[in-house]
């Protein structure tokens, strides 16, 4: 025995030591209950701690992909309502045609030349093209969603990423689908719509062919349209699936890992009531061998 070193029978060390580790356990218990987990630290367990871990990075990126995603989705959104924008003042615009063919079949031998010279109801109908437009212009510049505007040119570019590795993505790209991207334009007092084969100027819709070509054009541009709001559409279903696919496995990766980590209550409760009592017995048990030490010494 060490100078100094209190002397203890095998019976009081072995208490000693029983005290010790249940004090430990107690511990351990107490951490589990407060932290609802089984496994907090590699100690506890390496694989199931480093497993749950990966799961819940790859869930963390895939959430940070999910946002990437609804902002796209906002953004497709705002470009789809901008083109129910424009086919509605196109039709606005093929009402004009329609008084303008009206004017023109009311004029008896003389050309009507729109916003010039023209009468009846010709009158005028220039400065209403010319406004709406305007308008039109003026609702693709306004479809934008964060700096992002598909209805501005053919050279933007949206690229979604479907996953943490980049490796599936969808790429988007945006079109002018303003008066000039479309072949439509007006300007000064007279009517210019461009056709198929050039531009019809200087108020040179005082022709029901000139009124056709006008037309054809309108019909046309409807037509881009609608062809374009069918992709945007279909990348709205892709983007739309992707968000939800990323929801259920951000939660299948998160509850995985709970899985491997989480702690039975009504287990660990039970143990630490255990516990409680082994530490409340061992703690009697040293007391009495102590109580036992004293008494054979006395008898010295």
């Amino acid at each position: 025995m060490a100078i100094g070193e209190i002397g203890l029978t095998s019976s009081m060390r072995a208490n000693l030591l029983s005290l010790q580790t249940t004090a430990r356990l107690l511990g351990s218990t107490e951490e589990r209950l407060s932290s609802g987990k089984r496994v907090n630290t590699a100690v506890d367990n390496p694989a199931n701690f480093f497993a749950a871990q990966s799961h819940t990075s790859r869930a963390n990126q895939l959430s940070g992909l999910k946002d990437n995603i609804s902002e796209a989705i906002q953004t497709v959104k705002a470009a789809d309502s901008g083109i129910k924008g424009v086919l509605t003042t196109i039709e606005a615009l093929r009402g004009v045609m329609t008084q303008a063919r009206s004017a023109i079949n009311d004029t008896v031998n003389s050309a009507v030349t729109l916003g010039g010279s023209a009468t009846g109801g010709a009158s005028g109908l220039t400065g209403q093209y010319n406004r709406l437009v305007e308008q039109l212009n003026n609702l693709v510049t306004d479809s934008s969603y964060k700096g992002t505007n598909f209805l501005t040119s053919g050279s933007v570019t949206l690229t979604v990423n479907f996953n943490e590795n980049a490796t599936t993505k969808i790429v988007m790209s945006g079109f002018n689908s303003g008066a000039s991207g479309l072949a439509i334009s007006g300007g000064g007092s007279s009517l210019t719509v461009a056709g198929t084969t050039g531009n019809i100027t200087s108020g040179d819709l005082s022709t029901a062919s000139s009124l056709d070509a006008a037309e054809a054009t309108l019909n046309s541009a409807m037509a881009t349209l609608q062809t374009k709001s069918s992709e945007l559409s279909a990348n709205l279903s892709s983007l739309t699936a992707r968000q939800t696919f990323i929801n259920e496995m951000t939660n299948t990766l998160v509850v995985g890992a709970t899985k491997l980590t989480e702690a039975d209550t009504n287990e660990e409760g039970a143990n630490l009531l255990s516990l409680q009592t082994k530490n409340t017995l061992g703690t009697t048990a040293l007391s009495i061998s102590n109580q036992a030490q004293q008494a054979i010494l006395r008898l010295f």
